[in-house]
């Protein structure tokens, strides 16, 4: 690898933000950790039932901050209450955590009823052996809410058929488990990830949890604490705060057991082999100066291949939408963000497409670049490529939407394809093929083999190009072969996240001296031990207009209806959020 490239490589280092909350004293730490040690046992044998009243609580919990939870991250996030922007919180944080909590009581009933959480269909084995369980729509609710998309969790392919249920829900089988305690280093840029993660080591692993905060959201830590009341009383669970030397020495404190993060290849270098040059040598030699059980997801270039085929104008307008709302979600500070877009050399709709993108982003309202250092990471990447197409406001406290197109793919020190830009910034690269067939498997080979990380990845098809076999079949191939933890059909890989019935994580394999876009899974609340990766499907086209689209003009009453009904789905609540999603 080249200088160049050595300096371009992965995940970003993000400078600490400002705190709101002060950090907690060591003194503090220590005795949150010691609450949690006199507690794990416990919480470890707890009742099934229990646990399940636990849950009801924080659904409660959930419910009650979820007003003052929103308006505290539209506030911080410079965003305009009513707008999507506002939507996106809702979606983002309470919806998404309510989503779990629901999706986690019903996996403990099947726990306690069966032994095991219950499929909504039959696992079947693919061609070559693979067993793949379908896990959207996993009720009535999801089959109205999400009409045309289908999810399925792929296992390792050591798992059988017959022995999955066998590879569930580890936890519970223990006739003594033992307690543990984990930390969580919560990520700064979506509200429902600590919590969720949090949700993940609680029940799933059976750990009580510290979860420290991050300096960019850390204001919503006292709706968190107050949410998890119940958990809290009990000494199953805290909410600490601080920056980097907070987290430096929870991860090296005697009571930490278990750490999971969700940041950046650097921050999970930083935990394992320490910094500078010391870290340099131990990372080189192998060496972790902390050798505890880490789980993290760590960001990635997500990459969309899109197949050439018979695209109108509006299929064309309809999916820059779709990726431009990929970008713009959040200010483009998602580790889901589309950062390359693929497509064919020879497709007439290369140049049309590229145009409608365009268009998308001129449209897009302007976002407050609220993460430290995104300035300087946006000119990093226009000084690499000054003939960027820009959009939006410029100048002090503006990041333009930023489009750089026709990239060489075959330059190997190309920063679009080797960092991960953590802005509002997004490239295009088309791929030379002799057919459709051929640019499919060169396209996946690319996304593999030259794009940095292994998160997640989107295809999107035509309908009608569907129905020519060998086109059919190469998608399938694609599906199978892209090596990310998460896979999507036509729509935006990211709502794997959201769906929380799939698994959300790297693809397995990575190890501590090269760990790119992480190891292990949160989510996943059929609770499979050895998943491999999960895979969303969607209709090309969707009405009524998707709530995370850019354009949706609803999205606030959305993901407001959204959270109430993954609060208490039912017949009584499900018209209004119909409503709401019509008028988007």
């Amino acid at each position: 690898m080249t200088q160049v490239a050595a300096e371009v490589h992965g995940s970003v280092a993000i400078p600490e933000a400002k705190h709101r909350i002060a950090p907690t004293s060591q003194s503090r730490l220590d005795e949150a950790l010691a609450i949690l040690e006199d507690h794990k046992n416990e919480w470890a044998a707890l009742d099934i039932d229990e646990r399940i009243d636990l849950l009801e609580k924080l659904r409660t919990g959930m419910v009650d901050v979820a007003e003052a939870w929103v308006e505290a991250s539209v506030r911080a996030k410079g965003m305009t209450a009513g707008s999507a922007e506002e939507g996106e919180e809702w979606m983002a944080g309470p919806a998404s955590v309510l989503r779990n909590v629901t999706l986690l009581i019903a996996s403990l009933r099947d726990i306690r009823d069966y032994g095991v959480p219950q499929l909504p269909r039959p696992a079947y084995a693919r061609p070559d052996g693979q067993v793949v369980a379908p896990v959207l729509p996993s009720n009535g609710w999801d089959g109205v809410l999400f009409q045309g998309f289908s999810a399925e969790v792929w296992m390792d392919p050591s798992v059988k058929l017959e022995q999955l249920e066998a590879n569930q829900a580890s936890f519970y089988k223990q006739k003594s488990p033992k307690g543990k305690v984990a930390l969580v280093l919560g990520a700064g840029n979506v509200a429902s990830i600590g919590p969720m993660d949090a949700l993940y080591k609680l029940f799933v692993e059976g750990q009580v949890t510290i979860l420290k905060m991050n300096p960019v959201n850390e204001y919503l830590g006292p709706f968190i604490d107050q949410a998890f009341g119940a958990f809290v009383e009990r000494g199953f669970f805290q909410v600490v705060y601080g920056g980097a030397a907070e987290g430096d020495y929870l991860c090296n404190h005697a009571l930490v057991e278990e750490i999971h993060v969700t940041g950046s290849d650097k921050t999970h270098d930083a935990i394992v082999f320490g910094v500078g040059e010391d870290g340099q040598r131990r990372k080189a030699a192998k060496q972790p100066r902390n050798s505890k059980r880490l789980t993290c997801e760590l960001g990635n270039v997500s990459p969309v291949i899109i197949v050439p085929g018979p695209w109108s104008q509006k299929d064309l307008d309809f999916h820059g939408i779709n990726i431009a709302s990929s970008l713009c979600n959040n200010s483009g500070f998602n580790c889901s963000a589309t950062r390359v877009v693929v497509q064919h050399e020879q497709w007439d709709k290369r140049d049309a497409f590229i145009a409608s993108l365009q268009q998308a982003f001129r449209n897009a309202n302007d976002r407050k670049p609220y993460y430290p250092g995104s300035k300087e990471r946006h000119e990093t990447f226009v000084r690499h490529h000054p003939d960027a197409d820009q959009f939006g406001a410029t100048g002090e406290g503006h990041v333009p939407w930023t489009l750089i197109h026709h990239l060489d793919p075959n330059d190997a020190d190309e920063i679009c394809f080797n960092m991960e830009s953590w802005c509002g910034q997004t490239s295009e690269v088309a791929l030379p093929a002799d057919s459709v067939v051929d640019y499919i498997e060169k396209a996946v080979a690319f996304c593999n083999e030259r794009i940095w990380g292994t998160l997640n990845a989107s295809i999107i098809v035509h309908p009608k190009s569907m129905k020519d076999s060998a086109v059919a079949d190469a998608v399938e191939r694609a599906i199978a072969n892209l090596r990310y933890g998460s896979v999507a059909l036509n729509h935006w890989a990211g709502i794997n996240y959201a769906m929380v019935t799939t698994t959300w994580g790297a693809f397995p394999g990575h190890t501590i001296d090269d760990i790119r876009s992480g190891q292990g899974v949160v989510h996943n609340t059929y609770m499979f031990d050895k998943p491999q990766k999960s895979v969303l499907r969607g209709p090309f086209r969707v009405f009524p207009k998707p709530a995370w689209f850019v354009t949706n003009k609803n999205a606030a009453e959305i993901g407001r209806e959204m959270t109430y009904f993954n609060a208490d789905p039912s017949l009584m609540r499900l018209p209004g959020l119909l409503w709401a999603s019509l008028r988007g």
